[in-house]
């Protein structure tokens, strides 16, 4: 088996790691290998991902009246204005990720108190729209 030594970059730490070459023995030897530990420094444990962001504290909102986005994009349309009387369903907001269009629904009955975003507004997953009550 021809080896190698490389150095390889992992969010800025470098490492060197030996590898080996193990298709060029054939395909047989490939499926039959069984893994090693062949590095020189172990790499560092991911870190996990850092919690979502909760609503911002300051919109005086509560979780069951406001209106988060279920994803990240960029609003494309928002369908109703601040005073409105919205039934749970009802088309509120587009936004549009990834070339695809996304329609946000109220998701309860009520009336609009707060709208926090206006049409080409970038927005993050979880992040407050508006406020139903």
């Amino acid at each position: 088996m021809k080896q190698k030594t490389l150095r390889v970059t992992v969010e800025g730490k470098q490492y060197e790691v030996l590898v080996e070459d193990i298709t060029a023995g054939g395909g047989e030897r490939a499926h039959k290998a069984a893994p090693r530990a062949a590095s020189h420094a172990a790499a560092p444990a991911a870190a996990p991902p850092p919690p979502k962001p909760a609503a911002p504290a300051s919109s005086g909102t509560s979780g069951a009246e406001a209106r988060i986005a279920p994803l990240a994009g960029i609003v494309t349309s928002v369908y109703v204005k601040e005073g409105a009387v919205v039934k749970k369903g009802d088309k509120v907001v587009e936004i549009e990720a990834m070339k695809q269009k996304n329609d946000v629904l109220a998701h309860r009955d009520g009336t609009v108190t707060g709208i926090m975003v206006k049409e080409g507004d970038a927005v993050d997953s979880a992040q407050l729209l508006m406020s139903i009550v």
